[in-house]
């Protein structure tokens, strides 16, 4: 394996951005950090958080209720702080993004708009290995419409004998029946990047309807859901985008359906800016994504979202998926020779182009939740256990680094017998 000291030089040649994330204490091991690969569950916190955040909370306490247009972020317009950067980050016009609610909430309030079944085309497809959420909420909307959820949502699975989709095989569950297509952009289990651009047309093709969750694949893979002409898509920001637990979602919405007479849940906030305040019985919805938007938006919960937006407006997620695929590829190589021997098989697609930030083990002879326990409080690696035999190590280019892969690798050897 390669040796530590390889390790620290690959760290002097390739830096990330580490010094503007705080990293938690190790409890365990001999590094005073711990070694962290669990963003792709919940990122880092950035470090300009904590004092953006205060200096949005002492806005209220020195103007009360005028901190609505008196702050020095102001209120009634602060979700607009975050529109640009969230679109740049997923490859969409402003027009077309907003940052509201959480991950699902969005998911449902989209279907209310582009789910809209009829007898002899009332289908769902999702991949079976779907986060579960995606999975309630679609099996939920089929059930409210009045059809058998286990008839109507087709879930995608892997050929015998492999772990990930294949495209063809996608597009081939494709057929007349379907209303919708929702899958993840990048599986949750394997990191599985999905051929988005080529299911989407395919989609179109069949007469269907074609949303993305992007929950793994904002912040980490570079996306053009603009010129994807994907119709709808909606992603948490707390996972690679260091937003925070439970932190506000993003939602997107093609740009030609937003002047389409598409039902949709409205609010307080689905009307137009500029009519807001004359208090009229009747939602004046603009011709952008903000129609989506139902409340008024809680600011303590978007001030976080736009401070890790602006550090990823500042690097560019180009750059971020470059070093992605460096760092990804040499833990991919350390744990080539791991698993060599030991009860332990890699279920991430092996070329770098078809996956994210993560690499995913199976493992034999313990439980999942067990080996991260003994990687944490033995050696100081925090990795995600996916109960009962999935171990998930995500290498975040902004913050990990080649000598956390050694680490990693290291700890994995011992804690699993060969």
């Amino acid at each position: 394996m390669t040796s530590e000291q390889e390790a620290l030089e690959l760290d002097a040649t390739d830096p990330g951005h580490r010094d503007l994330f705080d990293v938690p204490p190790a409890q365990g091991g001999d590094y005073p950090e711990v070694a962290y690969f669990a963003g792709n569950s919940l990122g880092l916190r950035p470090k300009a958080t904590r004092t953006e955040l205060l200096e949005d909370l002492d806005s209220w306490a020195s103007l009360g209720v005028e901190g609505h247009l008196d702050a020095g972020r102001p209120w009634l317009p602060y979700h607009e702080l975050l529109t640009g950067p969230a679109a740049r980050l997923v490859g969409a016009l402003p027009s077309e993004t907003v940052v509201m609610n959480s991950l699902t909430v969005n998911l449902h309030l989209l279907m209310v708009s582009f789910y809209r079944p009829t007898r002899s085309r009332h289908r769902i497809v999702i991949e079976d290995s779907a986060f579960p959420s995606d999975s309630y909420a679609v099996r939920s909307q089929v059930r409210f419409h009045g059809y058998d959820a286990d008839d109507a949502v087709i879930r995608l699975r892997p050929r015998p004998g492999e772990d990930s989709l294949r495209t063809a095989d996608v597009v081939e569950q494709l057929g007349a029946d379907v209303a919708l297509v929702l899958l993840g952009g990048v599986n949750y289990l394997t990191g599985e990047l999905m051929d988005i651009p080529t299911i989407t047309q395919a989609g179109h093709a069949a007469g269907a309807v074609v949303g993305w969750d992007l929950a793994h694949a904002a912040g980490n893979v570079p996306l053009s859901l603009h010129d994807w002409d994907v119709d709808f898509a909606a992603w948490c920001s707390y996972k690679y985008l260091n937003s925070g637990p439970g932190a506000l979602a993003g939602a997107f919405v093609h740009e030609r359906h937003l002047d389409a007479d598409l039902l949709r849940f409205e609010g307080w906030w689905s009307t137009e800016a500029s009519t807001r305040f004359e208090m009229t019985p009747e939602c004046r919805p603009p011709a952008s994504a903000d129609a989506w938007q139902v409340s008024n938006p809680p600011i303590f919960s978007m001030s976080p979202v736009r401070t890790s937006l602006e550090v990823f407006d500042k690097i560019g997620i180009d750059v971020l998926r470059e070093r992605s695929l460096r760092l990804t590829s040499y833990l991919e190589s350390l744990l080539a020779e791991v698993v060599e021997g030991r009860p332990l098989r890699m279920i991430t697609p092996t070329d770098p182009s078809r996956r994210g930030a993560q690499l995913s083990l199976r493992v034999g002879g313990t439980r999942a939740g067990e080996l991260s326990r003994r990687l944490r409080f033995g050696y100081g690696v925090i990795a995600d256990a996916r109960e009962p035999d999935v171990l998930r190590l995500a290498p975040v280019p902004l913050y990990s680094t080649y000598h956390d892969c050694w680490r990693a690798a290291t700890a994995l050897a011992e804690a699993v017998p060969a």
